[in-house]
Parts: C-alpha cells; structure tokens; sequence
C-alpha cells in the first residue's frame, strides 16, 4: 500500500487525533509538535509558548481510499479557522491552526480548499499553510490519550467523532 501523509494542527492534539482516527482510509496518526525552533522539546516546554511548535496529529493515510481535499474539509469542520492561537477554551500559540505539508504537489489541494473554505467566513482565516520543517512525537502518555481515557479532556464536541466515522471520503 502506497501512503502519503498530511500533517493538522487543529488545536489540542488529544481531540484532533481521535477525530482523524475515525475517518476511513487514515491508516494511523501520530500526535506531536511541528514547525517550532527548539530540538527535541519536551510537552511541558512547548506548554510554555516559548519554542514556536503547535501541537500537531501526523496524519498517515491510503491515498486510494481517502483523498486530501476530503481530509482537508473534514479538518475545517473540526476548527474555527478563524480563531488565532485559540480553540475551545486552549489558548496559547501551541494551540494555533494549521495544515504542514512534506509534499509540495499538495500546496495546490491545500490552496484550493483553503480559498473554498475563506468564501464561507467573512473574517480572514488564521491557518497556517506551510512545509513541515520540523515535527518530534510527543510522549507515549499523549498517544492515543482519549482511546486510553474515553472520559478525558477534549474541546471537540463528542458528535464529531461519530461524524467522522460515518464520513465518506
């Protein structure tokens, strides 16, 4: 099976993982931290706004079976794109919106949809679109969180992830 990948950063990465992992054709995520300035930094770093990385969910999946404009527009059900540095009740610059890419040819999917979803909000939307220059998993523990802990913190409404499931890309 041939795998091409997207990397979302949709604010707390517990919710926006276990959102990705109900939709058909994503073979596995990942979450961690991207496009920041400091080697290896550990969550509670990054907790500090200091490091310039965004919680993000590494997102693997079958090109055959789910397209990246599918995936793109399920992302933008999942944010407010046009909240800076915040979703939910998290706030701070870890928190912000964005879509990192490792494969230039998907700059013009991400530009599309993005210009599609703008036509829809009259405020300008705040998410990032750019290379992936760096992405460090973050810890076993936040792996998988709400798998692990069902009754755990999570800023997306539970009824997105049923939708997820049913959606078909």
């Amino acid at each position: 099976m041939r795998t091409k990948d997207i990397y979302l950063a949709g604010g707390c990465f517990w919710g926006t993982e276990h959102f990705f992992k109900q939709i058909s054709g994503v073979v596995s995520t990942e979450v961690g931290f991207a496009n920041g300035h400091t080697p290896h930094p550990t969550y509670e770093q990054v907790y500090t706004d200091t490091t310039g990385y965004a919680e993000t969910v590494h997102v693997l999946y079958d090109p055959t079976q789910v397209t990246l404009e599918f995936l793109l527009r399920m992302f933008f059900v999942a944010i407010d794109p046009t909240s800076l540095n915040k979703q939910g009740h998290d706030e701070g610059t870890r928190y912000r919106t964005g879509i990192y890419y490792t494969d230039g040819a998907d700059r013009p999917v991400i530009d599309r949809v993005f210009t599609e979803e703008q036509s829809q909000y009259a405020a300008p939307l705040v998410v990032e679109r750019e290379p992936l220059s760096s992405f460090y998993p973050a810890d076993e523990y936040h792996q998988d969180y709400l798998d692990k802990h069902p009754e755990g913190y999570c800023h997306l409404p539970h009824a997105l992830f049923a939708f997820a499931k049913q959606a078909k890309g």
